[in-house]
């Protein structure tokens, strides 16, 4: 094979001739793997080759033993560890190593990919240890496109995700940063080699953590990044302040004199570059400082609760800084692109972002800054100055204390809406956005006879302007729902968005019927109108029931468009249209309730053609899954009659594992079925256990979905009394096992809340079928489980990481124990010390809601009488 000539069709602008020199390349990798690696590095190496072929050779050589899917990376990996040479190893290596010495810096690029990909696979099992002294000789004796060649791979490798890379890296520190800071220090006359040694030096600072620990070491590196923020070149300055970002946030506690002496400045001054991308990186520094101090403050008081008295450092760097840094930002607000794209991230954009972060992080402080730019530029006859006025407005909405804000709120709303008219498409989206970011996060000040008039005709008028404008509406729309929804209204009092309902829902229609409007105007739309179905008064239920009617008719249609698809766009855009219907069929089930039942006949058939008609790997199913549940918690029993045609759906779902989240709806909703139908379930439920227990078992799902299978075995268990018993032996196995796993005071956050949730799972399951075995008359089964269900309720008890929702599922399942066993037979158990004093923490903790609390007291009447009864 002439590997040059294949590599060259690789990049033909010919399809055909293109596929037939990957599937020649793929033929050889499975065929002749060791001759294919050392004759594409040959090739990589060679100097005489075109670059294209260099390139494409090493990208080749990288696609051999690297890949984004799991298993098939460790097949890969296995292949080079296992199937290769120790000495055709030794050559490639070689190969790779020589590419970088090569001019030709886009194979050097190339080279240093595949060694990184290489470096994953070697470094962690200590093989090519020569690797990072290779790489720092170069930066210190090679040629200039040696050193940025070599530099590159350290970033490559460096930046890797993989945790035995990373972890192996820590041991290869000192080399690292020899070879980077080397090559960043303002001596170095080559900018491309500078830019790359700071690029790598930012990858790098995760793992030279024991040199940072240094005094010396860590001047020195602050040194070299700060003269870099000085430089000519702006990419250099860019990366510079890249890396003070990653620095603030590995080492916030060893910034304070660096802050003091130089930070402060550099940053303000590099937030006024021209230069977007270095005013950017300027920008996020102090988006950092305030992520930073948020969490650090979150932490402390967090600790202070706890009664420990070991805080982390907090030094205020936001607080001091606000009136040198909150001008700039508001400056910079002025900066507005009115060509830039939606998802466009520039200078105004990052300046907002950082305004609203500050705001969260010191609160009231910002106010009298962000208020005189307000009053000085939202009348401005310059549109950049009043939609930054309006913007920077918005910013604050959000960490000041809402008695401060209300005032402001009041006077500020009508002149908001006023310029919800402004001649100016970027003002009046902001306009609109800052009114949902009111809505969102003050909407008390809000007045339902004052300003929801003129504010909802404001946002409905919106709905008819650009597509943009309309989205920003839609979201504001959204929040104003919730704002006076049911949650928000008083028992008595009239709800405030019922006399808007009718036109709310005519202008939401109209809008998702747009000409124009794009999936996002379109899926906007229809979360608005389920938001409003959702919190409108029950005095509406019968505009409900219509708009119900519209929905199935435009579920309808789509069953019908689906034979109209052609390609990828067409398929999102039904797909996306069907999900939306099913989101707003469900809420309007919801609230229905049992008056849904005379449709309940043609949504099921709907539903079920519209799932019969998808392809694979759609992404409907959710959403019809979600309406299907919400039927069935309507219809109760009276859903049983559907199972027969929906019920392999179901299965599918279940057994599909690869699909995760549509596997954990189907989770959820075997348990809204088997709650909702009971009894009828019976003969579908060896199928649910056999698929429940094994995604149980997988290695496939995430664990975070094992709670809630648990709690579906409590579900189902309930419902079918106790024909339960065919599984309780394995069931209680697997509960037993589960509750196993504990936490200790090394356990991260993550895995703390993840057991909290399985011992809540745990916890429904054991309730579920205590209930269902004494309801069936069959108390006796779960004598061989006792004395571990109480082992169980004591390690939780003993745990001080518990919920509320976790006491009082403890607190059903003891009561429900008590109950099953009226007689004494297990009274032993519940006389012990640390039972009466759980119930009485539960009891006591004035945190705690009403059900939980009145819980504990059913529990503690049925233990009493345990405890009384005789020895």
């Amino acid at each position: 094979m002439n590997v040059a000539e294949v590599l060259a069709h690789t990049l033909s602008p010919d399809a055909a001739v293109r596929d037939a020199a990957e599937k020649q390349l793929s033929t050889a990798s499975e065929t002749h793997f060791q001759d294919y690696l050392h004759m594409l590095s040959a090739e990589m190496a060679k100097e005489d080759s075109p670059q294209h072929i260099r390139a494409a050779a090493g990208l080749a050589l990288k696609n051999t033993i690297s890949a984004r899917d799991r298993p098939r990376l460790a097949e890969l990996q296995d292949q080079w560890l296992n199937k290769v040479d120790p000495n055709i190893k030794t050559q490639i290596k070689a190969n790779a190593l020589q590419t970088l010495q090569s001019n030709n810096v886009r194979a050097g690029t190339s080279a240093a990919q595949f060694i990184a990909a290489l470096a994953t696979i070697e470094l962690p099992r200590n093989q090519w240890p020569e690797l990072m002294q290779a790489l720092v000789h170069n930066v210190e004796k090679g040629s200039d496109s040696n050193k940025q060649s070599s530099l590159t791979t350290i970033g490559y490798i460096a930046e890797s995700d993989d945790i035995d890379l990373r972890e192996s890296l820590s041991q290869h520190s000192n080399a690292i940063l020899t070879a980077v800071v080397q090559g960043a220090r303002k001596e170095e006359q080559n900018e491309d080699v500078r830019y790359a040694a700071m690029v790598a030096l930012g990858d790098s600072l995760e793992f030279v953590r024991t040199n940072f620990e240094n005094d010396g070491e860590r001047n020195y590196i602050m040194q070299v990044i700060c003269e870099a923020t000085q430089s000519t070149e702006p990419r250099i300055q860019a990366a510079a302040f890249g890396c003070l970002n990653r620095i603030m946030s590995l080492y916030y506690d060893k910034m304070k004199f660096y802050m003091e002496k130089a930070l402060f400045g550099l940053t303000i001054v590099g937030m006024g570059r021209p230069e977007d991308e270095v005013a950017k990186l300027a920008i996020e520094f102090w988006c950092t400082v305030c992520e930073e101090e948020i969490n650090i403050a979150e932490e402390n008081e967090s600790i202070q609760q706890e009664g420990m008295t070991e805080l982390r450092p907090f030094f205020n760097f936001a607080g001091i800084a606000t009136r040198e840094v909150v001008p700039v930002l508001l400056e910079l607000l002025t900066h507005q692109d009115e060509d830039a794209a939606d998802d466009e991230y520039n200078t105004a954009r990052a300046a907002y972002q950082c305004l609203s972060l500050y705001a969260l992080c010191v609160g009231g402080m910002l106010i009298s800054d962000v208020l005189q730019f307000v009053e000085a530029n939202i009348r401005s006859e310059d549109w950049h100055k009043r939609d930054a006025a309006i913007s920077a407005f918005g910013a604050i909405m959000e960490g000041p204390e809402l008695k401060v804000l209300d005032p402001l709120v009041k006077q500020a709303l009508p002149v908001l809406v006023g310029m919800m008219d402004d001649q100016v498409l970027m003002v009046k989206d902001s306009a609109a956005y800052t009114l949902g970011k009111i809505c969102e996060q003050c909407g008390p000040a809000i007045d339902a006879q004052l300003h929801l008039p003129s504010l909802i005709q404001a946002l409905f008028s919106g709905l008819k302007d650009s597509p943009r404008m309309a989205s920003s509406c839609c979201w504001a729309l959204m929040n104003l729902a919730d704002r006076f929804g049911r949650d928000n209204t008083e028992e008595g009092e009239e709800n405030a968005l019922s006399k808007y309902f009718k036109d709310s829902v005519s202008a939401l229609l109209q809008t998702t019927e747009r000409v124009d409007a794009d999936n996002q105007l379109r899926t906007a739309s229809y979360e608005v109108l389920s938001s409003f179905v959702g919190n409108v008064g029950d005095d509406e239920m019968a505009s409900v029931a219509q708009l119900s009617t519209v929905i199935l008719e435009r579920l309808e249609r789509t069953i019908e468009l689906r034979a109209q698809v052609v390609g990828a766009d067409d398929r999102n855009t039904l797909e996306e249209m069907q999900t939306s219907l099913a989101v707003v069929m469900s809420t309007i089930t919801q609230r229905l309730d049992k008056e849904i039942k005379p449709q309940a006949d043609r949504i099921m058939h709907i539903l079920l053609q519209i799932l019969t008609n998808l392809p694979p790997n759609s992404s409907v199913p959710d959403a019809i899954f979600g309406a299907v549940g919400a039927l069935a918690n309507a219809l109760e029993e009276d859903f049983a009659k559907y199972m027969d045609a929906f019920v392999q759906f179901l299965y599918n779902a279940l057994s599909n594992q690869e699909e995760q989240q549509l596997c954990a709806m189907s989770i959820g909703l075997t348990s809204d079925i088997a709650r909702s139908i009971g009894e009828q379930v019976a003969p579908y439920c060896d199928n649910f256990m056999n698929y429940l227990l094994n995604n149980l078992q997988s290695n496939t799902l995430s664990q975070q979905f094992k709670p809630a299978i648990l709690q579906c075995f409590g579900d189902i268990a309930q419902a079918i009394g106790g024909h339960f018993e065919t599984y309780l032996e394995v069931v209680m196995g697997v509960l037993q096992q589960a509750s196993g796993i504990s936490v200790n005071s090394e356990t991260n956050y993550d895995m703390i809340e993840y057991v909290i949730s399985l011992r809540e799972g745990i916890m429904d399951a054991y309730g579920g079928i205590i209930i269902a075995m004494r309801s069936g008359g069959k108390p006796t089964v779960l004598a061989p489980y006792v004395q571990h269900i109480f082992g169980f309720l004591s390690v939780v008890n003993a745990d001080h990481n518990k919920t509320e929702g976790l006491m009082r599922a403890a607190m059903g399942v003891l009561g429900d124990l008590a109950d099953a066993f009226p007689n004494g037979e297990i009274a032993t158990y519940f006389r012990a010390d640390w039972i009466t004093t759980m119930i009485r923490e539960v009891r006591s903790n004035r945190e705690y809601q009403n059900r939980t609390i009145e819980t504990a007291r059913w529990a503690r009447e049925l233990v009493k009488r345990q405890q009384q009864q005789n020895a």
